[in-house]
């Protein structure tokens, strides 16, 4: 029996594969799907991808790389998951957005539209991208919703501070209120007390101009 191959469009040419028996989409054989995953007829899995627990890949949309879907995650639409990123729990990626390098998407998170988010960033908990929204570098954005770039500020050390829609901080593992992210930073014995300070004073303006 001749083995099946699949053209992924990438560049490789038709390459071993076979159709997802829950969904009937196509599977690259590198790529590892369990069988209570769903892949839809048109949706795509190539390269190195994983796609585990009861996550669906549905519409047009493709994983590709060494990127991981799972949990009850849904990649739908065009989007596009790739590189090294994650998308788990109950996160959703749809319409045109794309999530690689080695972004992560968790939580109930949602990232829709023309959205990217890329590099190392994180999008999790309630939070919402969509629109032409891009959340890159260390950015961390976990609550609200986003139809334009998050704001963040990068200290000289590469730490990004990032400005929630409800006003708070968000910088590596800190995740404080204004006051919190004051009293925090404005520690003189904190490391780089001085240009933390003027990052947290310049986001908390930003912040008031918003409202």
């Amino acid at each position: 029996m001749k083995a099946q191959t699949h053209d992924f469009l990438d560049g490789n040419g038709p390459v071993p594969s076979h159709i997802h028996t829950k969904g009937g989409g196509w599977v690259a054989d590198t790529a590892n799907v369990y069988n209570s995953a769903y892949i839809g007829p048109d949706a795509w899995v190539h390269d190195n991808a994983w796609v585990s627990g009861n996550a669906w890949v549905h519409g047009d949309a493709r994983v590709s790389g060494s990127a991981w879907v799972s949990g009850d995650a849904r990649v739908s639409g065009d989007a596009r998951v790739s590189g090294d990123a994650w998308v788990y729990g109950d996160a959703w990626v749809s319409g045109n957005a794309w999530v690689s390098g080695s972004a992560l998407v968790d939580g109930d998170a949602r990232v829709s539209g023309n959205a990217r988010v890329y590099g190392s960033a994180r999008v999790s908990g309630n939070a919402w991208v969509s629109g032409s929204a891009l959340v890159d570098g260390d950015a961390r954005v976990k609550r609200g919703m986003y139809t334009s770039t998050p704001t963040s500020i990068t200290r000289s050390d590469g730490c990004m501070f990032t400005l929630q829609s409800d006003g708070s901080i968000v910088a590596g593992c800190r995740d404080f209120t204004p006051d919190e992210a004051k009293a925090h930073w404005g520690d003189p014995e904190h490391h780089k007390h001085r240009e933390s300070m003027a990052i947290v004073t310049a986001l908390n303006a930003i912040a008031a101009e918003r409202q």
